[in-house]
C-alpha cells in the first residue's frame, strides 16, 4: 500500500490510524469524476444524489471496521506485523473492489469528455480554438492507471487460490505510479497554457426540450434562416449559439432546439453548411477569381483549412480546388 519504510514507521508509531489512509482508494474516483463535471458543466452544483458517490466510502468503513477496529488492540498489532489481514481473501476482495470502482469512475470520466465535445458542437462554430485534448488525454491517463491497478487487484485473488508469484505482476504497479507521476505533471502544465481557451457548456438538464412548440414551426425556421442569410453572421469566426441567439432576439435554449429538431443537425454543422455555401458562391464567381481558397475561407468564417475542405467536401461532394476549376466562373 505504501512505500516500506514509510509503512513500517506508520506501523511502530500509529498502528491505529493503520488503515486510515486507504479511504483516499475509495473516495479519489468520485472526486475526480466530480471535478471533471465542474470544469465542464457551467452550472455544476453538488445535489443530494451526489451522496450515493459516498458508498464506497461506507462500504469500506464497514469493513474495516467489523474486520479490523473491532478486535482487540493486541489482536490489531498481530494481525499488521504479520500482514496476515493485508494478504488474507476479504482484504484482497475489498482491495479489487476499490480499484475496480475507480476505474469504473475513470471510464465515467472518458464518457463524460465525450459528451463534453458533443455538446460543445451545439454552442460553438469554431472548435479548433477550444483545446480539450488535454483534459481527453488526463482521463485517459487516469483510466489507464486505475485498469492496469484492478488488473493487480485481479493477480492477488487468484494468489489466494492458486499462490502465483506476484512479483510477475510488480511492473503493472510500477507503471501505475509513473503513470500517475505523469499525469499530475500534465494536469499542472497544461491546465495553466490551455484553460484560458476551455470553454464550459450547461448541463443536459440545462437544454431539455421546451414546451413551446413555436419553436418547431417551420414559419420560424424560415425566419431564422433568412435573417441568417441577410445578416450574414455566420461569417464571424467567433460566433457562438449565445451570440446568433441575441442577434435574433431569441433563447439560446430555444435556438438550440430549432437547429436540432427542425434543421436535424448541431449548431457547428448549422453554422458551417452557411459558410460553406458563401464559400461555393465566391468560388463560382468571376468576381473571386483573382482571390486565393484560404483568404476565401478565412473571409467566410473558417480558421482551419483542413475543417474547410472537409466540411466542403461533405455538403458539395468535391474540394474547393475541384469546384474552382470544374465549374465556368460566373458574375456575382
Amino acid at each position: 500500500m505504501w512505500g516500506a519504510e514509510f509503512k513500517m514507521t506508520a506501523r511502530d508509531l500509529f498502528p491505529s490510524l493503520y488503515f486510515i489512509p486507504a479511504i483516499a482508494y475509495y473516495m479519489d474516483g468520485a472526486l475526480l469524476f466530480l471535478c471533471f463535471k465542474s470544469l465542464v458543466f457551467r452550472d455544476f452544483s453538488l445535489t443530494k444524489n451526489d451522496l450515493l458517490h459516498l458508498a464506497p466510502l461506507v462500504t469500506y468503513g464497514i469493513f474495516i471496521w467489523t474486520a479490523f477496529y473491532s478486535q482487540s488492540e493486541t489482536h490489531r498489532l498481530e494481525m499488521i506485523n504479520s500482514e496476515s489481514f493485508v494478504y488474507s481473501a476479504n482484504y484482497v476482495y475489498m482491495e479489487f473492489f476499490s480499484k475496480g470502482v475507480r476505474a469504473i469512475y475513470a471510464i465515467a470520466c472518458v464518457v463524460l469528455i465525450s459528451r463534453y465535445s458533443y455538446r460543445l458542437q451545439d454552442t460553438n462554430s469554431n472548435m479548433e480554438k477550444i483545446h480539450i485534448s488535454w483534459l481527453r488525454a488526463l482521463a485517459i491517463g487516469f483510466l489507464v492507471v486505475m485498469v492496469s491497478e484492478t488488473i493487480l487487484a485481479g493477480a492477488k485473488i487468484i494468489n489466494v487460490f492458486s499462490e502465483l508469484s506476484l512479483h510477475q505482476f510488480s511492473n503493472i504497479g510500477l507503471t501505475g505510479y509513473y503513470i500517475t507521476f505523469a499525469l499530475v505533471n500534465l494536469l499542472v502544465f497544461t491546465a495553466v497554457r490551455y484553460f484560458g481557451a476551455f470553454e464550459q457548456v450547461s448541463g443536459i438538464s440545462a437544454v431539455s426540450k421546451p414546451n413551446n412548440e413555436k419553436y418547431l414551426q417551420p414559419e420560424l425556421a424560415a425566419e431564422v434562416d433568412l435573417a441568417i442569410r441577410e445578416e450574414k453572421i455566420y461569417m464571424d469566426p467567433d460566433i457562438t449559439l449565445d451570440t446568433l441567439a441575441d442577434a435574433l432576439s431569441m433563447m439560446p435554449r430555444d435556438l438550440s432546439t430549432l437547429i436540432n429538431r427542425h434543421f436535424g443537425i448541431n449548431y457547428y454543422e448549422f453554422i458551417n453548411r452557411y459558410r460553406i455555401e458563401e464559400a461555393k458562391r465566391m468560388l463560382e464567381s468571376s468576381d473571386y477569381v483573382s482571390t486565393t481558397i484560404t483568404d476565401i475561407y478565412l473571409q467566410v468564417g473558417f480558421n482551419s483549412k483542413s475543417v474547410f475542405y472537409t466540411f466542403f467536401k461533405k455538403l458539395e461532394g468535391m474540394t474547393p480546388t475541384q469546384c474552382r476549376q470544374n465549374l465556368t466562373p460566373k458574375s456575382s
